[in-house]
């Protein structure tokens, strides 16, 4: 068995040393294993083709960032991703039952099944289609995630709590339209969220019935409240109980267009994807990918 580990040498965190111990850990088992260095999306390129020719495992050790900008390109190529999760969020390992630790990830790749998972296709007006694993997202979410990039000097696990938090102290309501397979829904919103994979935000279970087998988009609105209240529901996030809340709407649909009030951030998978285009623009376009992806999973 071959594997190529994807590393970042510029990640923070503690990619480098997982790296050093999954590799370990997969050669001790017999593996090959090849490492390639990427700081950017020509190299992540030039690493997914050179491991599928190979038919290596291209094992993304990094975050959700590090998993998106591979899950694309194994894709296309009709490669098999594995995941060694090192990264703040580490969201998408979170919903495959990946362990967070380097042994448990490799025990996983040596012992689990590649399984078939659906990935999420974003086209924003002028800008090239984005594959996305986990989900993308509207408002106040997509405003904590840049001021998350300000805070690295708190301890990781503080950070999307914290910029969540500052987010909402200064947060400005979304006038937002919503068209689900066609059906158009106006909001005036917190944030818009539309998952492929329940969880964002380091461990917050923001669609909770998400599945990333089902074929379809779990789009999750939070309406415009009160400061106070936006805040006091927070913790309803992580156990998924805000989708019981009268101000928090779920709808589910193969093909999301999105537009709204303009100069508001939009994010995926953590990282940011541009804004949010006007009502008289052509609206984003997010769209279900149906077991796109095929990826190492628990067995």
């Amino acid at each position: 068995m071959s594997h190529t580990l994807l590393v970042n040498p510029r990640a923070g965190g503690s990619t480098i040393s997982v790296a050093a111990a999954a590799r370990s850990a997969l050669e001790e088992a017999g593996c090959t294993v090849h490492v390639a260095l990427s700081e950017g999306m020509r190299e992540t390129r030039q690493a997914v083709d050179e491991a599928c020719s190979r038919g290596d495992v291209l094992v993304a050790v990094g975050g959700d960032g590090t998993v998106a900008s591979a899950a694309g390109l194994v894709a296309e190529r009709d490669g098999v991703l594995g995941l060694v999760p090192s990264g703040r969020g580490n969201d998408f390992a979170r919903m495959l039952g990946i362990p967070d630790h380097a042994r448990g990830a490799v025990d996983v790749l040596l012992r689990g099944q590649a399984e078939r998972v659906d990935l999420i296709a974003a086209t924003l007006p002028g800008e090239a289609t984005r594959l996305v694993v986990g989900s993308v997202y509207s408002g106040v979410d997509a405003h904590a995630v840049e001021l998350v990039e300000q805070m690295r000097w708190l301890p990781t696990f503080l950070q999307y709590p914290v910029s969540a938090v500052r987010s909402l102290a200064s947060y400005t309501p979304v006038e937002v339209e919503v068209v689900v397979d066609g059906v158009t829904h106006c909001f005036g919103a917190a944030t818009v969220v539309i998952a492929n994979s329940a969880y964002y935000g380091s461990g917050m279970q923001i669609a909770p019935d998400a599945s990333v087998t089902d074929g379809l988009l779990d789009v999750v609105v939070v309406s415009a409240s009160s400061r106070r209240s936006l805040i006091s529901a927070m913790p309803t996030i992580y156990s998924g109980r805000h989708v019981l809340r009268d101000d928090v709407a779920v709808l589910r649909g193969r093909v999301v267009e999105i537009r709204g009030t303009p100069r508001v951030p939009m994010g995926a998978d953590g990282e940011p994807l541009g804004q949010l285009p006007a009502r008289d623009a052509e609206a984003a376009r997010v769209e279900v990918r149906p077991s796109a992806l095929q990826v190492i999973t628990p067995a």
